[in-house]
Formats: C-alpha cells, sequence, structure tokens
C-alpha cells in the first residue's frame, strides 16, 4: 500500500498540552516538515519560549534550549555564533516576542543574524489567562482591556513584520495564517523558505503565522478561525514584507 501522509520525522508522536483547537499544533508540524524535507533535523537546535509553548521542547525531535521570557532570539544569537554549521530557529508567541524579547528581536534582526524566528500571533497572552498583548487589536476585549483595547490608553498594536522589514539585517520576512487549507500550505512553504534561507547564509529570517486561541478569546475552534479572518488579516495583511533570499544582506 502505498504511503498517502504520514507525521514528520522530526515532529514527535507524543500528545501536546494545548487548548482543543489551539493552532499551535499545526505550526508545529510545519516547522517538523521543513526541517524533514531539508534534512536538518540532526543539526538543528531550537529555543523554546515562555508562553503557550514553553513546552515545545517535549514535540520537536532535534535539540532544544528553554530561554527565559524574551530572550530566544539572543540564545539563538549565542547557538549560532558557537556552531555556525548548526540550523538555529526560535519559536515564540507575540509577548515573549514583541513585550519584554523586543530588544532582543530587534537587535538580533538588525544585526543579520543567521537565525530563523517562527513568531506565533494570536493577538493576547494565552498562558496566564488572556491579557492584553502588544498585538492585541484595537477594541479587542481581554482580561485586562474587559472595555475594548484604548488606544488612546494603551497605545497601538505592533506591526513585527512591517517594523522589521525596515531593517537591512533581515533577509526575508513573511506573514501567513493557519486559518484553512489553502493558507497552511503556503504557511508551510513560507516556513520552509526561512529555514533555506539560514542554511544558505542569506541573513535574519522570520515568519508570523496568525494563530487561533479559542480559549482566551472565548469562541468555539470554527468561530475563532472565522474572527481571525474577519478581524485579525484586515489589520495584520498577510504576505512577504522583504524578500532579499536571491542575494543575501551582505556583500
Amino acid at each position: 500500500m502505498a504511503v498517502v501522509y504520514q507525521r514528520p520525522h522530526a515532529l514527535l508522536d507524543v500528545s501536546t498540552h494545548y487548548c482543543p483547537g489551539c493552532t499551535h499544533g499545526i505550526i508545529h508540524k510545519l516547522v517538523a516538515q521543513a526541517l524533514d524535507e531539508l534534512d536538518i533535523e540532526g543539526r538543528t537546535i531550537g529555543i523554546a519560549p515562555v508562553g503557550c509553548s514553553v513546552m515545545a521542547y517535549n514535540y520537536f525531535g532535534c535539540d532544544m534550549i528553554e530561554a527565559a521570557h524574551g530572550r530566544a532570539p539572543a540564545i539563538a544569537t549565542g547557538v549560532k555564533r558557537s556552531l555556525p554549521d548548526s540550523v538555529v530557529f526560535t519559536y515564540q508567541g507575540d509577548g515573549d516576542l514583541a513585550a519584554i524579547g523586543t530588544a532582543e528581536t530587534v537587535h538580533s534582526a538588525t544585526r543579520g543574524e543567521n537565525i530563523t524566528i517562527i513568531f506565533v500571533n494570536n493577538a493576547i497572552y494565552g498562558m496566564t489567562g488572556g491579557q492584553m498583548a502588544p498585538t492585541t487589536l484595537p477594541g479587542q476585549v481581554t482580561q485586562t482591556t474587559p472595555y475594548g483595547r484604548d488606544v488612546s490608553y494603551s497605545g497601538f498594536p505592533i506591526h513585527v513584520c512591517e517594523m522589521l522589514s525596515t531593517l537591512d539585517g533581515v533577509a526575508y520576512a513573511e506573514r501567513v495564517s493557519v486559518d484553512s487549507v489553502p493558507n497552511i500550505r503556503k504557511a508551510g512553504a513560507a516556513i520552509k523558505k526561512a529555514f533555506k534561507c539560514q542554511v544558505e547564509k542569506k541573513g535574519f529570517s522570520i515568519v508570523e503565522v496568525l494563530s487561533a486561541c479559542p480559549t482566551n478569546w472565548g469562541l468555539t475552534p470554527s468561530e475563532a478561525l472565522q474572527w481571525l479572518r474577519d478581524n485579525m488579516m484586515p489589520y495584520y495583511p498577510l504576505g512577504v514584507y522583504t524578500d532579499k533570499t536571491e542575494k543575501g544582506v551582505r556583500p
């Protein structure tokens, strides 16, 4: 019998701790699939964040390191510079990357560190109970914005891909989504391209993935995906924000 589909080798055959309807599992699979297709699992080192995916080290077959909150890009920088032939990626949420980890993110990007960042944007702090995050939408209700995010008080959300694409060290930045099969396929291609960018030593790469959080949004899984389409996608448009993968960021 022909094999039609099988679990990626780089994704361990274990149950995850994620809530029903959470799309972290899909994104994990896409990362593992890229490692398999590029045949780099054996030399890949992942950096797990603080957040809902704090235990990502339990799910990937490659070596993993747990970082302090927001420090994953700094850890990745040290690992990559110490082991330049390794493939190093961080897996981070919006609070980890765009709040406490903003400095580490921006400076690793502007230095053109040859690392890959998988940035999961679900517009909320998921692990700690659903507070406002840097990417929470204007008017969005959270535990700390019960009347909706007031931009006159809390400021505006951060557009991470748009911001990082202005930096000379960023070789590749794309925003994708995992709300539908066609978008999942596109997300998988973007993640693979980001890893390939690193393998070919082109510079810093980041893929931002719009993701659903049914538990903290107070919606069913299907409702959460529709909310993502109706609200997040217009505010965070999908697409490639910079692509210097042909020549790289360095002379």
